[in-house]
């Protein structure tokens, strides 16, 4: 067993290292060594975490118990209780409204107004509106050819006058309208020639010689005093900034540099150990209470169970069993074939009712529209059933008399 532990040297090891691919190890990490105020705060703190949590796990326990049976026993039978009386006096009265009531009425509606509306309109559209319309086309199509004949005439006569009258005056317009405008093209010129030459000597040459020689040297002294009025700011700026810097650092950072450091860090330490031990505390106290509460919890089932489920089971089973019984095979029984009896004369009775109405209907409909035509037997030319095609028949074009 050791040999095996330890590795082998030589050319086994390589032909070890050959077969198989070496384990990858996993590098654990080494547990936090607890300190001694962890040590001397948990016993202490799990007693007293479990001398309290014990009543409230058993009193939520037994409420947890207490909402389950009466969701078994209460809610649930009441809600399908309240389920079934909303269906009986909601549900069920429209949906046998609807069915009994409304879609009957609807039926007899649509046949109503089919025979009083939609026949009589398919009636007037086709042998009425139809042959009018086509009338009213017709002569809409001779309107439209007059028309057409006219308009190709006045636009012939139109074509004539603006080919010999309109296009000669409009070509004597455009050449006096084309002289008129090269002369008022070369006065334009000439008088823009003569603004551009005084704009140019009394306006842009001044302006330029004011620029250069007054404008120009003042604005750059005025940059100059500007630049160094921004650095004496900035200078001045720079110092008060750092004495606040180092006046706010002595007084305020060090200071509470050192209350983070020195006085919350330790204290926020211990508090975090305080927490984390009352925490597992609680969840070990939980978990405790949970185990004691169910070991109370069977005994009090166990005790309640002997006392009154078993002596209750005794008397069902014992007693109201055989009674129930002996009800069901002579009360029960005999009223359920009676009336299974009864409605199966009841379905008879309907459904001979029902079958009376529909030929009642079939003879009010035949009295009033006649009977149904019959279609009209066709003679075919190809052989009925499974008779054979001869030479002697006619069923061809070419042996057809």
């Amino acid at each position: 067993m050791d040999l095996e532990k330890q590795p082998r040297d030589g050319f086994d090891a390589r032909v070890d290292l050959g077969k198989r691919p070496a384990e990858p190890q996993i590098r654990r990490e080494p547990e936090a060594v607890e300190g001694c105020l962890a040590v001397a705060i948990r016993i202490p703190v799990r007693i007293i975490v479990l001398v309290l949590v014990v009543p409230v796990r058993m009193l939520w326990d037994a409420l947890v118990v207490t909402g389950r049976f009466l969701n078994d026993a209460l809610l649930r039978p009441l809600g399908r209780a309240l389920l079934w009386l909303g269906r009986a006096v909601f549900v069920w009265p429209f949906v046998g409204l609807w069915r009994y009531v409304v879609v009957p009425v609807g039926k007899a509606l649509g046949w109503l107004g089919n025979v009083l509306l939609v026949v009589p309109l398919v009636w007037l559209y086709r042998w009425v509106l139809t042959p009018v319309g086509h009338g009213f086309a017709w002569v809409a199509r001779g309107v439209g050819a007059a028309v057409a004949w006219l308009g190709r005439g006045v636009g012939a006569a139109l074509g004539w006058v603006y080919a010999h009258l309109l296009t000669p005056v409009g070509h004597a317009v455009g050449w006096v309208l084309k002289g008129l405008g090269a002369g008022l093209a070369a006065l334009g010129i000439g008088v823009w020639t003569v603004v551009a030459w005084l704009a140019r000597y009394l306006v842009v040459v001044p302006a330029l010689w004011l620029y250069t020689w007054v404008l120009a040297p003042v604005g750059r002294a005025v940059v100059l005093c500007g630049k160094g009025l921004v650095w004496l700011v900035r200078m001045i700026v720079t110092g008060i900034g750092m004495a606040l810097y180092w006046i706010a650092r002595i007084l305020l950072v060090l200071p509470a540099l050192a209350l983070w450091r020195w006085i919350l860090t330790p204290v926020g330490r211990v508090l975090a150990v305080v927490g984390r031990e009352v925490w597992d505390a609680l969840g070990h106290a939980w978990r405790v209470a949970g185990h004691i509460s169910l070991t109370v919890g069977r005994f009090l089932g166990t005790l309640l169970r002997w006392i009154f489920v078993e002596p209750v089971r005794w008397v069902y089973r014992s007693v109201l069993t055989p009674v129930g019984h002996a009800v069901r095979d002579t009360l029960l029984r005999p009223a359920a074939e009676a009336a299974r009896s009864v409605g199966r004369a009841t379905r008879q009775a309907l459904a001979a009712a029902r079958e009376s109405v529909r030929q009642a209907r079939a003879d009010f409909r035949r009295m009033l529209f006649g009977e149904p035509r019959q279609p009209r037997p066709v003679g075919r030319r190809e052989p009925s059933g499974r008779e054979a095609r001869t030479l002697g028949s006619s069923t061809t074009a070419l042996t057809k008399d």
